[in-house]
Parts: C-alpha cells; structure tokens; sequence
C-alpha cells in the first residue's frame, strides 16, 4: 500500500488493475480492502476495464489516525479524495462512495468539480440531506468498554462493525462527531456531471434514493432489491448497475 500527503496527514491508498482510473471512497469504520475488495467490486471493475484506486479515508485502515474531531468534516476528507486524484495526475475521474464515502464524493463533485467525470452514491439517499440523529449513540457504542455494554441496536451495530474492521475505536468517535457535514438541496443541483443514487430498498439508514437522484441536475436512481445498508455493499445488482450506468455515460 501507497501513501501521499494530505495537508501534512497521511494518507493510504491502493491502486489494482489497469485501464480507465475509477476512485473508490469507503464508508465510516470500514476501509478500502473492506468495503471494495473483499465484497470483488475491485474484480468486478477490473473486469470490466477500470483501474481501480482505493482510498482510505483519514482516522481509517492505514491512514493516519486523528482524534481532534475538528479534522473530521467532510469537506476535508473530500479534499483528501481530490489531492490523490491531483497526486495521481488521472484527471477527471469517476468517483464512487458508499455511505460516508458517498457524501465525500458528493464534497468532490461540489468543491472540486475539475477532478470528478461521474458521481455514484452507494448507500446514501435523502437522508444526506435530511441528516442523521443516531451519531451520540454510535459515538457512545465505540467508546463502551465492549461490544456487550453497548445497547442501543444502531450502536451496536457500528460498534460490531468496527471491531470487525479492527478500528481505531477513538478515531472513528472523533470522525463520526463532525464527518455528516449537511449538504443542502441547493448545493446538489449546482453538480451538473452524471450521477447515480444506489439504494438497499431495505436501508433505513440512506432513505429514499429517487428522492435524492431528484434534486440533482442529471441523476438516476437505483434500487437494490431486498438488500439494507450493510447487505448492499456488494450486492451484484449493484455491481451490474453501476457498470451499465458507466457504460451508458461514456465514464
């Protein structure tokens, strides 16, 4: 694994295959190995032609890990996603996020829009507007002394997760205190590059995705039948849609 600095923190990244260069931006407590190699998204993009480069998200996998949640916002980590893109010299690219990776790439297209050919949100609809109102609880659950004093089930959950990723449970409570910076309806229509809003139609967590895709000036939807926010990572209809949409754009 590579790295690069990113206004002085250093950040991790990983590049496989060969082709067209697509980013890959990984959700909160997870990584880029975790969240697109072992669901084979890297094989299936590889497969398809893309080079794949992975990221991983400052406070996460190999990163550098901080605990200020001041150097948490998304608009910085977004600013991460960009300086590897320059750093790379790729030039326009597409960008994929999923969950938090997703409203990091949507920072990209807003704030560096020179960087970014084609936007796909994975796990993420309306309620990147609309915001969260679980992250105390989730900041409580992995700072609990373990995963069974941890109650609340959406506590629980990150916690498990975390633990699973083996996580620097202090860096993600910083990053999850200030990283859902609110993007505003308004701001999203301003994004004029193609963008696809992918959805488990069982994620209570990302909500609607039509609703989301609606508000951009050139978005579509897609919902991932039967699947919630953890169980779409890697669902093939995802895979297959995401392709198509590449595809069908020329990105």
């Amino acid at each position: 694994m590579a790295n690069f600095l990113s206004d002085g923190i250093e950040i991790a990244y990983q590049v496989y295959g060969k082709g067209k260069p697509i980013v890959l931006v990984h959700g909160f407590a997870s990584n880029g190995a975790v969240n697109w190699l072992a669901t084979s998204w890297i094989q299936t993009l590889n497969e398809a032609g893309y080079r794949c480069i992975t990221i991983d998200n400052r406070g996460h996998g190999n990163s550098e890990k901080l605990y200020d949640r001041a150097l948490y916002g998304a608009r910085m980590m977004a600013g991460d996603v960009a300086g590897l893109i320059r750093y790379l010299k790729l030039g326009p690219v597409p960008v994929m996020g999923y969950s938090m990776g997703a409203r990091i790439a949507t920072f990209v297209a807003l704030d560096h829009p020179e960087t970014i050919s084609a936007l796909i949100i994975g796990g993420l609809g309306i309620n990147m507007v609309r915001g969260f109102n679980n992250s105390d609880e989730i900041i409580k659950g992995l700072l609990a002394p373990s995963l069974e004093a941890v109650s609340d089930p959406v506590g629980r959950q990150f916690r498990k997760f975390a633990e699973h990723t083996k996580s620097d449970m202090n860096a993600l409570a910083a990053c999850m205190g200030s990283s859902r910076e609110p993007i505003r309806a308004d701001d999203l229509a301003k994004i004029k590059i193609p963008t696809l809003v992918a959805v488990g139609s069982e994620d209570e967590i990302g909500g609607d995705p039509e609703a989301l895709a609606a508000l951009f000036e050139d978005g579509e939807a897609l919902i991932i039948a039967d699947r919630d926010h953890m169980r779409a990572t890697g669902d093939k209809n995802f895979k297959s849609g995401v392709i198509e949409f590449l595809a069908k754009r020329g990105a």
